[in-house]
């Protein structure tokens, strides 16, 4: 694939990290009315992005990072979180979540739905959820599968029934749901205002959790798509460790990419593909463009409305019951 068609998402990186901040300073202000940011960062390029725009908008005095891990995360994570906040400048705290997820039941819910499906699933065993293929491949139905590794291997991958994918989610969103909890205990306590950190990708194709990461007061690159963020990220002098990671969850015991969890294609080429739908490309300019089949296009663009419309809920806020006029129905005098 041609590394030209690159070029429709190239931006100024100055320009655009000046009206950022700019935006994020005026937003802090006079809407939120806080002191300064708080920002839960993963080791992840987005998260470390919008520290270092809140350090362009404020100074590092008035940003807080904050390292949530539990048992199952990564231990690479803290090693870039820490290159990061050393970089940044900026205090920090690391909060181990194990104990509160476990209070909870997290663990033990997952493992129980786990086990409906592989009984022998236990102490030492790992497991991530992963997609078979991609929706590009054919117009089939995609059925989440559950890969094991136990102690010594070999690795081993299962159909998941809709009930147990659904008890292991649950289960799973409890880690993004504590970490917001921990992240707004310390935006409280500090009076600053939490920054939220979800891509246009993501955040278009709802890749978060309601109530989890999804919640925030401040969403700072939210309209950029992945590979404009990269672009920031090394005009912000981000750890070329941190932009060389594989986008990953950091979810589950199992590495695991967001492509294969929840995306089409590779990260960089689903952008493509979304600037080309949202563009209102036909199948066959894209498929031209990108060195795809328009077939394989057309699949990605059904792909994309189907997210779409599937997590249209999580960008809903609460529904609210107004007050209905009564009217009244009893028969008029003769």
């Amino acid at each position: 694939m041609s590394t030209r068609p690159h070029d429709l998402l190239r931006i100024d990186p100055e320009a655009v990290a000046v009206r950022i901040a700019d935006a994020m300073r005026h937003q802090l202000g006079d809407t939120l009315r806080r002191r300064g940011f708080v920002v839960a960062i993963s080791g992840g390029v987005d998260s470390s992005v919008c520290a270092g725009l809140a350090v362009r908008a404020v100074g590092p005095k008035h940003v807080f990072g904050i390292f949530l891990p539990e048992r199952d995360s990564d231990p690479e994570s803290l090693e870039l979180f820490e290159e990061t906040v050393r970089r940044l400048g900026i205090p920090y705290a690391v909060e181990d979540i194990s104990p509160i997820l476990d209070a909870a039941g997290c663990y033990r819910r997952r493992d129980d739905a786990i086990r409906k499906v592989v009984p022998e699933f236990g102490e030492g065993w790992r497991c991530k959820l992963v997609m078979p293929g991609t929706p590009l491949e054919a117009d089939r139905l995609q059925v989440t599968q559950l890969a094991v590794l136990p102690p010594g291997g070999p690795l081993r991958t299962v159909r998941l029934p809709g009930a147990e994918y659904r008890d292991i989610v649950a289960a799973s969103n409890f880690k993004q749901r504590v970490r917001t909890m921990l992240t707004y205990y310390h935006a409280d306590r500090l009076h600053y205002a939490v920054l939220g950190t979800p891509n246009r990708l993501e955040y278009d194709q709802g890749f978060f959790v309601k109530g989890g990461d999804g919640l925030a007061d401040l969403k700072p690159i939210a309209h950029l798509y992945k590979t404009q963020v990269y672009q920031l990220a090394e005009h912000l002098g981000v750890s070329p460790s941190v932009i060389a990671r594989t986008p990953t969850t950091d979810t589950y015991s199992l590495p695991q990419s967001q492509e294969e969890f929840y995306f089409a294609l590779p990260v960089r080429q689903m952008d493509l593909v979304l600037y080309a739908a949202n563009e209102g490309w036909p199948a066959e300019r894209a498929a031209s463009e990108f060195g795809l089949t328009a077939e394989q296009v057309a699949r990605a663009y059904r792909d994309i409305e189907q997210k779409r419309s599937t997590t249209r809920y999580l960008h809903r806020p609460p529904l609210l019951v107004e007050a209905v006029p009564q009217v009244d129905t009893s028969t008029p005098a003769a």
